[in-house]
């Protein structure tokens, strides 16, 4: 990498870093890889700095490395060449480093003591091991020294003392007698850190001659044993109480150093009568949580895991009913070295740049030193592409001759460390590493990871692509791994493929493909089910599956969650599981298991067996109430609860339910506890503190549950620090300048003790602030005042009661009130995507100025105006929410030809921000709506007038209305359409030569340049012929005259004389007169017709039973015409002499048959004529 001069050594440290990010490769453990590349040495395997070996069995100091080529190996002992081919005790074994010093044969491991360290070079470097200090355990003999007895007032201290020999490592003390029991130990006897026995007050009981001080020394297992001590306690008559007096540690005060990451062990034990109580704290703080163990009846207060967070001073106080005692102890925490950065190996291609980086902490601060293949990098040979700098070597423009073993070593007075790691200058084209074709395959919806193990120098890209000839995979559906894998996290069906991995650097590139099957899952779409069976019946399991084609699925059935019983009763088929002969011992659950080489499902069912009732008089009803019911073994959090059942009434109980009632916090109030088997009558409970704990029992069989027990004796539990948090903790401003810390408050039972209270802590997060705490009681709330608006805040809500106070409370995450944003959205752009429809786009707002929880964005939009109309309407906003994050949205159900505005605002909890600037846009026309409406006026023989209203909404320029139309028979089946088009500024429209008396149906639409609307229909007659609409028209015209009135009365009457004769002559038999007349006057053009004819025939007595039928009569000498309404009284005769007399008498034969009218789609309304009057009536 190039770089100016100028560019300092600090900026140059963060690009060369940046480069070694970028560029620095591991090397794949790859065994053929292995063997083909060069690489420098790596100690795998050596033994621990401290190595306390047992002087009586050889001595094995291991130093394992790899390389290529294979390194050699070699020894320094006390900093000087070890030569292991002059001493015939020592061995090296082939192809390794470790060295095998043998003991058992005359050796002595003492001469072999010392500090050792192994080097393991090739020719690209050399790589070295810890300092190795080898040291022989020891387990020297007890001192010999003269005991006297020990002889005490009862009620006095005592302290017996070990003083074990010093061994190494040091011995395990224990105090036993002379059978080998331990001796009990208690508050107020116990033994101390340094093993001595001490006796916070003694008592007769105490007097024994074998108290024996025992150290084991593990190492060489063997045991030690110190000469017996006797003890005598005589009495004396009142005891003395005592206040207590410390014993160990002595005076006020104290001090103690431990190493960071150590178990810290303080201890504090009294003297006194009665025995003193030993608690312990933390001045100015409070004791780790989950990290505070307390050990010998609390004596010994233990710290795992310490760190400088730990220094402090802790203080034990020792208290009786007399007084108290205490002691201050000042820790201090120190730190060996500890890593934050260990130097890595560093793979590099010639002419590339990287870094060594190695930083460690510790107390006091370490020093950093570098070696260069084992030797001080002061002294190593110079290369000129390395640069040291303080704790980071810099490499610029390596060859390939820069490849070495750099170890750094960070020290203090604690202790050390020790890293090695190579540079190692390669160029390597890419490798792909894993195998050609390999196949893939997984269950449809679940991931798939397709690999890619690559090796080059440079460090090759990697891409990948699906099929091949696709394009490179991208986007949100794959994830891409540093170490080349591909993964689809939800692998569909058609992710199936074969998938090309290409790896490419500047020397060259390498594919390779893989193949994906994508299965569908296994599935159970028939579950066992619940059942219930009598004693010697046969039960069957169903358990159908459904799975993909190309897997083979095995079933296995399984009961209880073991193997099914070997009895040939059980019959496993294809799709069911069969037991038979059912007994008791096959009640239990079984479960069918379906297992393929890609996925697993189970489902599972209970079998309960009942007995088989002897006759049908056996009635089952739910047992009798357990009884008599017991509690012992009564310890602080817990007791045993025993029972005896009640009679099951013929069904077996399944279960028993035990259910507790809290007599302090919720009398009479019964909760449940838990449920066991009902084969079990005795259950161990777990009880919570400061609780008047009742218990009763109901028993459960199929038929249903029992009375409860009556309940047992009541047990009132100890008081205890709360043993858990309130709950659903949160943090949320109701104003913008405050926090409202809200919980769960715990219930009565869970205060583990009286003086329930909280303690609330908060402080803003990612700021260097210490916590704030108040403690409240009572509430649930709390509100912080005077807070930045909409920032985050550490909240932590804690209980603690008389006793003292709950774990540390895990922290949570809320937020100070929100304030309205501040900005509007900017680059508000609008694509029309139709004339409906359009899409909205705008750029986000900065977080920072969203003051909020962002919920998302708000467009505003409204119609301006209607491009058609150019009018103007109330102003109507309509709302859409876009949730999130969102920079887009579509907005639906617009009106088309139209113009509309819009604006964005940004939403947060507390409301909306500014809007952004009014942006208008306009719609383009659409097809128009139906017409308002369609009229059909001043129908004529063969014309009918059309009137139209234009479209209510014509969403766009109307270019023409579509007029559609075509006549409909008698049976309302439609003949030919014809359309006709119309410009756009009519209202109206004469259609003519349209037939008469005839039916049209008429479809009505308009049209913009966009298309045709939807479509208005109507139906209408035309009217009869001419010559009937006059004679119409004039029965119009006299009809209002005085005379016309009087003729039609008298033609009424003279019509209804003529029916009662006709109806009087016809019930006689005779014929009618008309018929006589027609006898004596034959016409030989007027003969009898058939009914087929349309003429009368003759009128007989024969035939007195039929109705009149209709015919008709052509005059000889002229026609005439029919006219169009039935009530023109010319259709009453239409012979020759059809006319009336002056009398207003009708003169004439009765011979009149009306012209056929046509057909109609509807019947005309026009009255009947008297004709036919008079026909349906005879």
């Amino acid at each position: 990498m190039m770089r100016k001069k100028s560019v300092s050594a600090s900026k140059a440290s963060l690009v060369l870093f940046l480069c070694q990010m970028i560029s620095a490769l591991e090397v794949p453990l790859d065994s053929k890889l292995l063997e083909e590349l060069s690489q420098p040495p790596t100690i795998t395997q050596q033994s621990p700095k401290d190595y306390i070996v047992d002087p009586r069995e050889n001595i094995v100091i291991q130093c394992e490395a790899k390389g290529k080529p294979p390194p050699s190996f070699s020894w320094t002992r006390n900093g000087t060449h070890f030569d292991i081919d002059k001493d015939a005790q020592v061995t090296m074994k082939p192809n390794s480093g470790t060295l095998v010093i043998n003991i058992m044969n005359g050796g002595k491991a003492e001469a072999y003591e010392g500090v050792y360290q192994c080097t393991a070079r090739n020719e690209r470097g050399a790589a070295i091991s810890n300092n190795i200090v080898i040291r022989p355990s020891r387990s020297p003999l007890w001192t010999k020294e003269k005991l006297e007895p020990n002889q005490v007032r009862e009620g006095d201290s005592l302290v017996l003392h070990c003083r074990p020999p010093v061994g190494l490592p040091p011995p395990i003390i224990f105090w036993m007698d002379n059978a080998f029991q331990r001796l009990p130990q208690s508050e107020r006897v116990s033994q101390g850190l340094n093993g001595d026995l001490y006796f916070s007050n003694v008592q007769p009981e105490d007097t024994r001659e074998d108290y024996i001080c025992y150290a084991r020394f593990n190492h060489t297992q063997t045991i030690q044993q110190k000469q017996p001590i006797s003890v005598k306690v005589f009495s004396t008559k009142p005891v003395t109480e005592r206040q207590p007096v410390l014993l160990t540690p002595t005076g006020s005060t104290s001090t103690k150093v431990e190493l960071r990451g150590n178990v810290l062990l303080l201890e504090c034990i009294a003297a006194g009568l009665p025995t003193p109580v030993i608690r312990w704290i933390k001045e100015g703080g409070e004791l780790p949580a989950n990290r505070t163990f307390f050990e010998n009846f609390k004596k010994t207060l233990k710290i795992i895991d310490v760190s400088e967070a730990d220094s402090g001073n802790y203080k034990c106080i020792a208290r009786n009913i007399l007084g108290s005692a205490h002691h201050v102890i000042s820790v201090t925490v120190k730190a060996a070295p500890y890593w934050i950065t260990a130097p890595r190996n560093l793979v590099l291609s010639p002419g590339e740049d990287g870094t060594l980086i190695c930083r460690a902490n510790g107390n006091p601060k370490p020093n950093i030193s570098w070696l260069a293949n084992g030797v001080p990098i002061a002294i190593a040979p110079e290369d000129p592409s390395r640069k040291v700098d303080g704790d980071t070597i810099i490499f610029s423009h390596v060859q390939e001759r820069s490849s070495a073993v750099y170890q750094c070593n960070a020290s203090n007075e604690y202790g050390y460390l020790l890293a090695n790691a190579f540079v190692n200058v390669l160029a390597e084209p890419p490798r792909i590493l894993t195998s050609a074709n390999k196949l893939y395959q997984v269950i449809s919806d679940s991931p798939a990871l397709l690999d890619c193990a690559y090796f080059g120098s440079p460090k090759p890209e990697i891409e990948w692509f699906k099929g091949v000839k696709g394009s490179i995979l991208r986007g949100n559906e794959y994830i891409f791994h540093d170490n080349g894998t591909l993964e689809i996290p939800v692998a569909q069906k058609d992710s199936t493929g074969t998938y090309t991995c290409v790896a490419r650097n500047e020397l060259g590139k390498i594919q390779n493909e893989v193949q994906l099957e994508v299965k569908d899952p296994t599935m159970i779409i028939k579950q066992p089910e619940y059942k219930v069976v009598q004693r010697y019946g046969h039960v069957s399991f169903e358990c159908i599956i459904k799975h993909d084609s190309t897997l083979l699925p095995t079933v296995i059935w399984l009961k209880d969650n073991d193997e099914l019983p070997d009895d040939e009763r059980f019959l496993v088929g294809k799709d069911n599981l069969t037991i038979m002969n059912v007994t008791d011992r096959d009640d239990g659950t079984y479960t069918c298991i379906v297992n393929t080489t890609l996925d697993s499902v189970s489902a599972s069912a209970v079998l309960t067996v009942v007995a088989a009732p002897p006759t049908p008089a056996i009635i089952y009803a739910r047992p009798n109430p357990p009884f008599d019911l017991e509690l012992t073994g009564q310890l602080e959090r817990s007791v045993e609860l025993s029972w005896i059942p009640g009679d099951e009434n013929n069904s077996p109980i399944t279960n028993f339910v035990i259910e507790y009632e809290d007599g302090l916090h919720e009398p009479g109030v019964w909760h449940y506890q838990t449920e066991v088997p009902g084969t079990q009558t005795t259950v161990q409970l777990k009880l919570s503190p400061y609780v008047n704990y009742s218990f009763r029992v109901i028993a459960v069989n199929e038929i249903g549950r029992s009375q409860p027990s009556e309940p047992s004796e009541q047990y009132l539990t100890k008081s205890a620090n709360p043993d858990e948090n309130p709950s659903n903790v949160q943090g949320i401003g109701s104003e913008p300048d405050n926090l409202v810390i809200t919980w769960e408050s715990l219930k009565g039972f869970q205060s583990n003790g009286p003086g329930l209270q909280y303690k609330v802590s908060w402080r803003q997060k990612d700021v260097d602030d210490e916590w704030t705490s108040v403690i409240v009681a009572n509430v649930s709330k709390y509100i912080v005042s005077g807070t930045p608006t909409f920032v985050p805040y550490e909240i932590k809500v804690q209980a603690l009661n008389d006793l003292g106070y709950a774990p540390e409370p895990s922290e949570v995450i809320g937020h100070s009130g929100e304030d309205l944003p501040m900005v509007a959205p900017g680059n508000v752009q609008v694509h029309v995507v139709n004339s409906t429809l359009a899409k909205v786009h705008w750029d986000p707002v900065p977080l920072k100025t969203v003051r909020g929880h962002l919920q998302g964005y708000k467009v505003y939009y409204w119609k301006v105006q209607s491009l058609s109309r150019r009018s103007r309407r109330h102003v109507e906003k309509k709302i859409l929410t876009f949730r999130g994050n969102k920079t887009f949205g579509m907005l639906p159900g617009l009106e088309p030809y139209s113009s509309y505005k819009l604006n964005v605002r940004v939403v947060n909890g507390k409301g909306e921000g500014p809007a952004s600037p009014d942006k208008v846009f306009k719609t383009p026309e659409g097809v128009p709506s139906s017409p308002s409406f369609l009229k059909i006026t001043n129908p004529t023989l063969d014309s009918l007038t059309l009137e139209w209203g234009s479209p209510t909404h014509p969403n766009g320029v109307l270019t023409s209305y579509i007029l559609k139309f075509q006549p409909i028979n008698n049976t309302h089946e439609l003949g030919p359409l014809v359309e006709i088009r119309i410009p756009a500024n009519e209202s109206s429209l004469i259609l003519k030569n349209l037939n008469y008396s005839t039916r049209y149906k008429f479809y009505f639409n308009a049209q913009t340049s966009v298309g045709s609307g939807s479509q208005i229909t109507e139906e209408a007659v035309t009217i009869m012929d001419e010559g009937k609409m006059a004679m119409a028209s004039r029965q119009v015209d006299i009809a209002t005259q005085g005379w016309f009135i009087g003729l039609m009365c008298a033609v009424a009457l003279l019509i209804l004389i003529l029916l009662i004769v006709c109806f009087i002559r016809r019930n006689k038999g005779g014929k009618y007169p008309v018929k006589e007349k027609e006898d004596a006057h034959a016409d030989p053009e007027i003969q009898p017709m058939k009914e087929d004819d349309g003429t009368f025939g003759e009128y007989s007595d024969a035939e007195d039973h039929k109705p009149l039928k209709k015919g008709s009569r052509t005059p000889s000498d002229r026609t005439v015409k029919k006219e169009d309404s039935d009530d023109s009284l010319v259709d009453y005769g239409e012979g020759v002499n059809g006319q009336f007399n002056e009398d207003g008498s009708f003169i004439g034969q009765y011979s009149g048959k009306k012209e056929k009218e046509p057909a109609e789609g509807n019947e005309s309304s026009e009255a009947p004529s008297p004709v036919n009057a008079m026909n349906s009536f005879v």
